[in-house]
């Protein structure tokens, strides 16, 4: 294949060298048409290489633009893509084991949604997995800060997986002709409203009563009751073919919001899962960030490519958003500027070329 873009050239060690950067990299190479060249894939990882989520990452970012790849197999550290151009359409992928199904739709969700048309996307796989966004998370937090970025997408659970088995199912509909727009949230503003979601699949509704209790009492004891004094906590059974159960906790601001989750296990108590949510939560109100640090790293690649200056800050720098900072530089430049220590309160300001 003759290349006419010269390729971008990655490595995968860098930082913490997770999985991370793979699919940051995969999504600007379909974003700027240019080839990826990655090596050392996840070599920070106890089981280095590519892992089936990472493939299915992959495959995805083949299907939705006719492009090409090199080395994409289990376990690989190195691959070459060759993109084609995203195009809108139907695409179904199957990760085949718990892999989050949050991750696969992020690393081609941006694309489809610069694409003309819109598309319909739907993964199969693990949707309340360790280490990953829960769909509650990408279908509430992370879409609605997509949509005041101009990325329209919505999100329908089909059917939970929860860890270990997986089985899940998430469809995503996405609006095409995406024009990115910047923004500003260097302050989190008034209060304005929290809720929280206690689930359970497959197991006693009792466990969700008891988790959705102890988010109450969590959320009152921060002070995030409504005018009337309430608080809202809702249950949710959501279809599933394996047990298990999650919560999640939002709270919105005038110009910030946050949200976290935590997952239950064989033998961790309904409560414990509830106050770990609740916990991470207490964390961020006892800085003054707007957005929580996993959302910080998930609107830099938006904003880099938004039509002005973007400013915010995180209730920690994070070493994914390094991790994602460094990639976006590889393919445009130093448009990511970030202050502030690892674990500790920062600010990040975006500055798009040209701008």
């Amino acid at each position: 294949m003759t290349v006419s873009v010269p390729p971008v050239a990655v490595d995968g060690s860098w930082g913490e060298g997770g999985g991370q950067i793979l699919r940051t990299s995969l999504t600007l190479s379909l974003l700027t048409g240019r080839p990826l060249f990655v090596e050392n894939i996840r070599a920070g990882r106890p089981k280095p290489g590519l892992r089936p989520q990472h493939l299915a990452a992959v495959r995805a970012a083949v299907a939705v633009s006719g492009g090409r790849v090199e080395g994409a197999a289990l376990g690989s550290g190195g691959l070459r893509f060759f993109p084609g151009k995203p195009g809108a359409g139907q695409y179904s992928f199957d990760i085949g084991t718990a892999g989050a199904t949050s991750l696969v739709l992020q690393t081609v969700v941006p694309a489809l949604a610069l694409a003309g048309g819109d598309s319909t996307v739907t993964v199969s796989g693990g949707t309340h997995v360790p280490w990953a966004p829960t769909f509650e998370y990408l279908s509430r937090h992370w879409a609605a800060v997509m949509a005041g970025l101009g990325l329209r997408v919505r999100l329908r659970l089909e059917r939970a997986g929860f860890y270990p088995r997986g089985g899940g199912c998430v469809r995503a509909d996405v609006s095409g002709g995406w024009r990115p727009k910047p923004l500003a949230a260097s302050e989190r503003g008034a209060f304005q409203r929290a809720h929280g979601l206690s689930l359970v699949g497959r197991l006693a509704t009792s466990i969700a009563a008891r988790q959705a209790g102890e988010l109450e009492k969590g959320l009152r004891r921060l002070g995030l009751e409504d005018a009337f004094g309430e608080v809202a906590v809702d249950v949710v059974e959501p279809a599933a073919r394996s047990p298990g159960t999650a919560v999640y906790v939002e709270t919105e601001f005038e110009t910030g919001r946050a949200a976290f989750s935590a997952l239950g296990r064989r033998g961790k108590p309904a409560e414990q899962v509830a106050r770990e949510a609740v916990n991470e939560l207490a964390r961020f109100l006892h800085t003054d960030a707007a957005f929580d640090y996993h959302l910080a790293d998930q609107v830099l690649l938006p904003l880099a490519l938004a039509d002005g200056e973007s400013r915010f800050t995180t209730s920690a720098v994070s070493e994914h958003l390094l991790a994602n900072a460094h990639v976006i530089s590889l393919f445009l430049g130093q448009v990511v500027q970030t202050s502030g220590d690892v674990r500790t309160p920062g600010q990040v300001r975006v500055c798009p070329t040209g701008v």
